[in-house]
């Protein structure tokens, strides 16, 4: 034990005592009887550190065995700014759910946050970290669900996935499917529920409409495609490799366009006889733009969720959009109500979580790679190298653990 956290738990208890007793034992000055001041001083303060040594020494004691590993970042900066540290296990409040982290997955959006670009919104766990899968450990005052100790569970989060503990409201949890790992159940929530968001709340796909997915091996890429095969409409995606637009394919693609070699605009009109997508998934944003509009169909819905090409637009952008009849949305997941969440989870668990675990298995997770807690920095640079191809996993138990367990 470290004298700074012994001093930490007990300090402030003794001060208080200290000053109960300024207060009410040194009243007895006015009996002007030295002797007696002194008496009732060395007994009552004798009582008193004896009485909060005993309270608060179990307090401190069980409080240091609560902790857990977690990702820290001091300083915003590069991947050699995440720390790994031990720091204390959080409490499940009402509704909520303590979770056993066993894989968490990366997002780029734990990219701008370890930068400083992106903070949780307030009251927010500030660890990064948006999805995991585990097991329930406790559960807080109030939870109503059915949830209890050991369900293995997948969760939506605003952060505090890079921890071996993460407090999540009971409304952002799914059960994991059966046939699915750990590491590929944490590759779900953020991914997968947002581009079930954007296809269903915000641009409410129909059936036979062309979907351009830019970044089509991506997380979101990876799921947006099966999603829209699920729906009955037609994915096509961009990416910057032809082994990237391969696996899009294999998953289910239409067509792959490699944004670095040609013009995607030209080949979505081609792709489309000159139609042009309904609906286009943007997580690039300012470089992209023109060409997204020129390939976009009439009435078209241009969905951006992420702006990894810059945000700054010159150019006839509204006039172009006018011309078509264009809607342009955007959205962001993190800031949203929990109300929306719980809605978006509760729909997704309905619609998709199924497909997930029947027997043709028509949903799968892709997994790129994994990485143990200890190597979270390697992980975010195998991202910010745009290597990957599915999800980036981080193992947060490790196998041993999970089979002693």
């Amino acid at each position: 034990m470290k004298y700074n956290q012994l001093t930490t738990c007990i300090y402030p208890a003794l001060v208080w005592k200290v000053k109960w007793i300024k207060t009410h034992v040194l009243k007895l000055k006015s009996c002007h009887c030295w002797d007696l001041q002194m008496h009732c001083i060395l007994h009552t303060g004798r009582f008193l550190l004896r009485n909060t040594y005993q309270r608060t020494w179990p307090k401190c004691c069980s409080s240091f065995s609560k902790m857990m590993r977690a990702v820290c970042v001091d300083k915003p900066g590069g991947p050699e700014n995440l720390l790994l540290r031990n720091i204390p296990r959080p409490q499940p409040k009402d509704g909520e759910v303590l979770v056993k982290v066993h894989a968490a997955a990366l997002n780029r959006a734990d990219l701008l946050q370890r930068r400083g670009l992106y903070p949780p919104p307030d009251g927010e766990s500030d660890i990064i970290g948006l999805e995991v899968a585990g097991t329930v450990d406790s559960l807080g005052p109030g939870v109503k669900e059915g949830w209890k100790p050991d369900d293995r569970v997948m969760a939506l989060l605003c952060g505090g996935g890079y921890a071996e503990y993460v407090a999540v409201p009971e409304e952002l949890l799914m059960p994991v499917p059966h046939n699915l790992t750990f590491c590929q159940a944490a590759a779900i929530p953020e991914a997968w529920l947002t581009a079930f968001q954007l296809l269903v709340f915000i641009a409410q796909v129909k059936e036979g409409e062309v979907v351009l997915a830019h970044a089509g091996a991506s997380g979101i890429g990876t799921a947006a495609v099966q999603l829209v095969r699920l729906f009955g409409a037609v994915p096509i995606v961009t990416a910057g490799s032809l082994e990237k637009l391969k696996m899009a394919e294999e998953l289910g693609a239409a067509a792959g366009f490699n944004y670095k070699e040609g013009n995607f605009a030209q080949g979505v009109l081609d792709f489309t006889r000159g139609k042009g997508a309904n609906v286009i998934l943007d997580c690039i944003g300012g470089s992209s733009w023109e060409k997204n509009v020129n390939c976009l169909a009439m009435d078209g819905r241009w969905v951006l969720y992420g702006t990894l090409g810059g945000r700054a637009v010159e150019g006839d952008l509204l006039g172009k959009l006018l011309s078509k009849r264009g809607h342009l949305l955007a959205s962001l997941l993190r800031s949203r109500s929990l109300q929306y969440k719980a809605d978006l989870v509760k729909a997704f668990s309905h619609r998709v979580l199924p497909y997930f675990s029947d027997q043709a298995a028509s949903l799968r997770p892709v997994i790129d790679s994994t990485f143990n807690l200890e190597e979270i920095a390697e992980a975010h640079k195998r991202m910010e190298a745009n290597k990957n191809m599915g999800k980036i996993i981080v193992n947060v138990v490790s196998q041993n653990q999970e089979i002693s367990n």
